[in-house]
């Protein structure tokens, strides 16, 4: 049997979801009701901030919920190569 934490991780994911809870102005609690719709494993304000921190990965359907909030591709949140769209870079730098 093989290690469940051997598949390969992307690197800027935490980032990214940071980004995206502080462009739309939650805070941790505001984005945990934000993603109840990912109604099998909402996410809990704690979860998120170990998302955040890169100590745990968010569920597909969690990963989902962030990308129809925000309004992106799921594959934006995902891919290192890809990065978020300029107005969430410039909500960071406020």
């Amino acid at each position: 049997m093989g290690n469940r934490h051997s598949r390969p991780k992307p690197d800027h994911l935490a980032p990214k979801l940071r980004q995206v809870r502080e462009f739309l102005g939650l805070n941790l609690e505001g984005m945990a009701h934000a993603l109840k719709r990912a109604k099998k494993s909402p996410p809990t304000k704690a979860s998120i901030y170990r998302f955040e921190r890169g100590e745990r990965e968010p569920s597909l359907l969690v990963l989902l919920e962030y990308a129809r909030i925000a309004a992106i591709s799921v594959e934006v949140l995902i891919d290192d190569d890809l990065e978020l769209p300029r107005r969430f870079q410039s909500a960071r730098q406020k």
